[in-house]
């Protein structure tokens, strides 16, 4: 297959590289909107897999934001940036670019501290968004979106999320003039996220449901589910362990008490999200951004020698120790408390009096682990990097069809829809067939047995061969067999017993464990 060409190179990926070329080829027999709106899907599938950071405002997105750029850029203060969506993505050059709504740009340095200035000298109202642009190797393989809070009482800023999330529905402000820039509604087609990070606190609420429910609609295959979607529990130290039950009798009650909950709320999110992870954002960002010094380390040393009567009292609540009279100079106490918040306070003592020879990178690295960044970071690979050709792919597919459904031409619709079909026939699109079934059954819109659904769901939102087919840990010849088994189980299911809906997803299934048999059988295939 001959690898399209996008403005930023090369397409990475066989699927994305199969979208790229329907692009290429429709691009010539399409309206000069719809190939404008073609020309965009091209950009993006060049580029990398784009992650909106989203939730409702105050649970801490900014914060985690900067703990996985691995840099605090990214504002946490209330102020006009946070208001607007920001896109950090790699550059050569550390600079930020205001995008205005009539395509202007404007170019600002950082703030003396690093990051983006909380005022930016401008008619916000005026303002799309802003990019980022950091030499941040992360951001190779991952574009970062921080996105205003959802429940805010900006209006503005909660229509900015809604309109990347793909949310907003703008279907009936399409331009008849004829013009080859791209209207609201195919801008909005090719502008949203492909997948989704999204951060909870302890309550879930309707909102929540209903935002995730608005990007898994929008982003599709042409729809996307859990492949694309997983979510944290921030501010996990802050869950008292007596809300938890069971949670008072473990080494570490606050983290025991919040993953429980977050296995709560991701039985709640299910089939939304892949997972529900437990993360602290502030200590997260605080030992990843070099916020933490050397000499925050010693402050912490100095705490450890207090009595442990006194320092129990202290940890107490942020108020005590900030004010209880010590050694330790009440705005160094300020400082730490900050950076790290009383939990990150004890684990930082703790480490200090089994260990009193630990150094302050020891230390930043306890406090790391402690923040549960590792394990989001872990997931984001599973279900993120891992399938990040099939989620382009699928959102790519998404944008075409919603690009081709605001055409005003029958006849144009029809060859868009008909190139699509083809291109979802061949063998090395099936990928993108499981995510569609993925998504049918998630949705409830086709009804399966509660068994079968979760089996759907299992194979279509893991990456890993031993997930997919409940077996963790099993050998090949056993994954092997069992796969074969179940391929045969669903080609009979889809020939005898399921409605024509049913049957639809049932092949799709079938197919799916037929081609990790043949994986399997491989010896040099294999995950």
């Amino acid at each position: 297959m001959t690898a399209a060409r996008t403005e930023q190179g090369r397409v990475a990926g066989p699927l994305s590289t199969s979208v790229a070329n329907l692009c290429q080829r429709l691009q010539p027999q399409v309206s000069a909107r719809t190939a404008a709106g073609f020309a965009e899907v091209l950009r993006r599938l060049g580029g990398p897999l784009q992650v909106a950071v989203a939730g409702r405002i105050k649970s801490g997105k900014s914060t985690l934001v900067n703990a996985l750029i691995g840099r605090r850029v990214a504002p946490t203060d209330v102020g006009e940036c946070t208001r607007l969506v920001t896109r950090f993505q790699y550059g050569t050059v550390d600079r930020i670019e205001v995008v205005f709504t009539d395509g202007r740009k404007q170019v600002l340095p950082f703030a003396a501290d690093g990051v983006i200035p909380a005022e930016l000298g401008v008619d916000i109202s005026t303002v799309s968004h802003i990019e980022a642009y950091l030499t941040n190797a992360v951001l190779q393989n991952m574009t970062v979106i921080d996105t205003p809070g959802l429940g805010s009482l900006d209006a503005a800023s909660v229509s900015r999320t809604e309109q990347l999330l793909g949310a907003r529905d703008n279907s009936d402000d399409s331009d008849e003039d004829g013009s080859d820039e791209l209207d609201d509604t195919s801008r909005n087609a090719v502008a949203g996220a492909e997948a989704v990070l999204y951060v909870v606190t302890q309550g879930i609420r309707a909102d929540d449901e209903q935002a995730l429910a608005a990007f898994t609609a929008a982003t599709a295959s042409r729809e996307a589910g859990p492949v694309n979607a997983i979510a944290v529990l921030n501010k996990a130290d802050t869950i008292a362990p007596e809300s938890v039950a069971g949670a008072d009798k473990a080494a570490d009650p606050v983290w025991a008490a919040a993953t429980m909950l977050a296995e709560k709320q991701a039985a709640m999110l299910k089939p939304r999200v892949a997972d529900v992870l437990p993360v602290i954002g502030l200590l997260a960002e605080s030992a990843e951004s070099g916020a933490f010094t050397s000499a925050d380390a010693e402050a912490l040393r100095q705490v450890a020698t207090l009595e442990d009567d006194v320092l129990e009292t202290m940890l107490i609540s942020a108020d005590i120790f900030t004010t209880w009279e010590c050694d330790v100079p009440s705005g160094t106490r300020l400082r730490l408390l900050e950076k790290l918040d009383l939990y990150g306070i004890r684990r930082a003592v703790e480490a200090i009096r089994t260990d009193s020879e630990i150094t302050a990178g020891a230390l930043r690295r306890t406090l790391l682990d402690a923040s549960g960044l590792a394990e989001v970071r872990a997931r984001l690979g599973v279900v993120f990097a891992a399938r990040a050709d099939g989620i382009k792919a699928a959102a790519a597919l998404a944008s075409v069809t919603a690009l081709a459904q605001a055409s005003g031409d029958p006849a144009e619709r029809q060859r868009v829809h008909d190139a699509i079909e083809v291109l979802l026939a061949k063998p090395e699109a099936h990928q993108l067939r499981l995510l569609e079934a993925l998504t049918l059954v998630a949705a409830g819109a086709v009804d399966m047995p509660e068994d079968l659904a979760e089996e759907v769901l299992r194979v279509g939102s893991n990456a890993d061969i031993g997930a997919q087919l409940g077996m963790p840990g099993a050998g090949r010849p056993e994954l092997a067999a069992h796969a074969l088994e179940r391929a045969g189980w669903w080609r009979s299911f889809a020939s005898f017993g399921a409605t024509p809906a049913q049957s639809r997803v049932a092949h799709v299934v079938h197919r799916a464990y037929f081609l990790i048999w043949q994986q399997l059988r491989d010896p040099a295939g294999g995950r």
